[in-house]
């Protein structure tokens, strides 16, 4: 997946409030599907759809162990925003220290 469109998903998954909430629980631990729907007061369907998108982009991983799908943070999804922050804050750093030059001289 190209760099860039793989952080645009990250922060679109990162947009919605209930994902960051279930981002939130599961930074408290592993935690069922229906411990992450019960304190949201949202579906087990819906909360499997935000799963979904999650793990998609490398934030959440899930696996199902008997008849409980135990779900848990994934680190990917965070080193590549984390990444992607650094490099921006660098270039920002960059543009910022030319201008301050180009004030200097004036």
């Amino acid at each position: 997946m190209e760099a860039q469109s793989e952080i645009d998903r990250i922060l679109q998954a990162l947009g919605d409030p209930t994902r960051r909430a279930i981002l939130a629980r599961l930074g408290e631990g592993p935690q069922s599907i229906s411990g992450l729907a019960e304190p949201l007061g949202v579906s087990l369907t819906a909360v499997s759809q935000h799963l979904q998108i999650l793990q998609d982009c490398g934030l959440a991983q899930s696996r199902k162990v008997g008849r409980v799908r135990s779900c848990r943070i994934d680190t990917q999804g965070f080193r590549t925003l984390e990444n992607w922050i650094r490099d921006q804050r660098s270039v920002w750093e960059q543009r910022l220290d030319r201008l301050g030059d180009i004030a200097a001289e004036d």
